[in-house]
């Protein structure tokens, strides 16, 4: 018995050996993929957004020696973005600041107050008072969402997920708007620049 053993092969010999060690090299497989799949879905990290703000990102151009940045984090789960705008050398009286969806070059509707003034009041009252020069932050939610004013956009208050959606396509802005120039002095494009 124990030479027929050595002379049959060992499928034959034990038909579900060799089919239980594939069965389980296929299991430790799977789990040892879903198991790095887990791991990497952990390390999800937020979005790091970013502009440069300048005349001659406005559409029309605007010659101005005002200038400013804009740098926010859009956080894991898309719930809020943390910002900050800083700003100087601006030809007049800052009256309002937004995030508007619209690609380079294009005006689009305003749909996140950065700043207020008393002139220019966020509709939500959620943002900040507009300093005239320096810095304003603040946290974005779904609550400081407006619509769109230009219908065509079809963009709703309180649909954070478009805006976020926009900002990583590269069609949303931020700018800083003042009495000279009402429909903004400084602009620039809101783009991903780390994850």
């Amino acid at each position: 018995m124990v030479d027929s053993l050595f002379l049959t092969p060992p499928s034959l010999a034990n038909p579900y050996r060799t089919y239980t060690g594939r069965c389980a090299m296929r299991a430790s497989l799977c789990l040892a993929i879903l198991g790095s799949l887990l791991a990497l879905a952990t390390v999800a990290t937020a979005d790091q957004i970013g502009a440069l703000l300048t005349g001659y990102e406005e559409s029309p151009s605007v010659s101005t020696t005002g200038t400013g940045v804009f740098t926010a984090t859009i956080d894991v789960d898309g719930d809020t973005i943390v910002y900050t705008e800083t700003y100087s050398g601006l030809q007049g009286t800052v009256t309002q600041s937004h995030i508007h969806v619209g690609q380079l070059g294009v005006n689009g509707s305003v749909v996140i107050f950065l700043c207020q003034t008393a002139a220019n009041p966020d509709p939500t009252g959620l943002a900040p008072q507009c300093p005239q020069a320096g810095t304003v932050s603040g946290t974005i939610t779904a609550a400081n969402v407006i619509a769109g004013s230009t219908t065509t956009q079809q963009l709703q208050a309180g649909d954070l997920s478009a805006v976020i959606t926009a900002i990583r396509a590269g069609a949303a802005y931020a700018n800083v708007h003042t009495t000279p120039s009402p429909g903004g002095e400084i602009r620039g494009q809101i783009r991903t620049i780390a994850k």
